[in-house]
């Protein structure tokens, strides 16, 4: 169950509108990267996690999520007034109305359809979608996976942080950004909670295929490290003396019956 605080996890203080801006911010909002998608990623884990710690925190995370999605929502909405006004009140010309619309950054369709307020869409108009959320159901996974979402979304922030000279909207988009940071150590505690957690799943890998790094691209700027050197690694430089590396022929065949044999023939 739910209950809504009508306060805001952090207070949303804006300076003056901002139409294009708000554009930008919409990113977080309804985007790839953005509070919705982690939401709905951490929220439906932690409904399939067995694991009551794990389900714990995954359902903690989700929920925080949420009302970061209400702050960004709240930063796109007051950066948004003037357009919202203007296009309810039509007191703009229609030139100037048409050029507001159009330095915002956004479609005619958002600011017709939305009147200026958040949509489910990120800052190009693209709807959002589930596909967005890339669970697998295997906490070694989807812990990664979250480790990689949480980074993104921070970078994402810094970027929104850097184009903009609003010091409130600063200060609350770095607040979403330092929990970004937050939430990446949480993940990072839990999957290294989990005793053997590389590689993830059950089933181990195929010994000697494990260790082999194959150097496929050659030439000016090979290079040498962790990756791909020393004395966990079987370095393949000369591809022609392993290739095919189970040491068959390298090509496709498929045994078939008479009869299917009689019909290939005839096509």
């Amino acid at each position: 169950m739910f209950m809504h605080n009508k306060r805001l996890q952090y207070t949303v203080r804006v300076s003056e509108p901002n139409p294009r801006l708000a554009c930008m911010i919409m990113e977080q909002f309804g985007g790839a990267d953005g509070e919705l998608a982690a939401a709905m990623r951490y929220f439906t884990q932690g409904l399939g996690e067995d694991d009551l710690g794990r389900r714990d925190m995954l359902l903690d995370i989700a929920t925080e999520e949420l009302s970061h999605l209400e702050v960004v929502g709240s930063i796109v909405t007051m950066l948004n007034k003037g357009l919202k006004a203007q296009l309810a009140e039509g007191q703009m010309k229609e030139a100037d109305l048409y050029m507001m619309i159009g330095a915002s950054g956004t479609t005619a369709k958002e600011s017709i359809l939305f009147g200026g307020a958040p949509a489910l869409c990120d800052s190009a108009g693209v709807p959002w979608t589930a596909a967005y959320v890339d669970s697998r159901g295997e906490p070694t996974v989807d812990l990664r996976s979250n480790i990689a979402a949480e980074a993104r979304a921070k970078i994402v922030y810094e970027r929104l942080i850097n184009i903009t000279d609003d010091p409130g909207i600063k200060d609350a988009l770095g607040f979403l950004m330092t929990r970004e940071i937050a939430h990446q150590k949480s993940f990072e505690k839990a999957l290294y909670a989990i005793e053997n957690n590389f590689p993830s799943g059950k089933l181990p890998g195929i010994e000697r295929y494990a260790s082999m790094y194959v150097n496929t691209s050659q030439g000016d700027g090979d290079t040498n490290g962790p990756w791909n050197s020393g004395e966990e690694w079987d370095r393949i430089d000369d591809l022609e003396e392993v290739m095919p590396v189970d040491g068959g022929d390298g090509l496709a065949t498929v045994k078939m019956g008479a009869r299917d044999m009689k019909v290939v023939a005839k096509m």
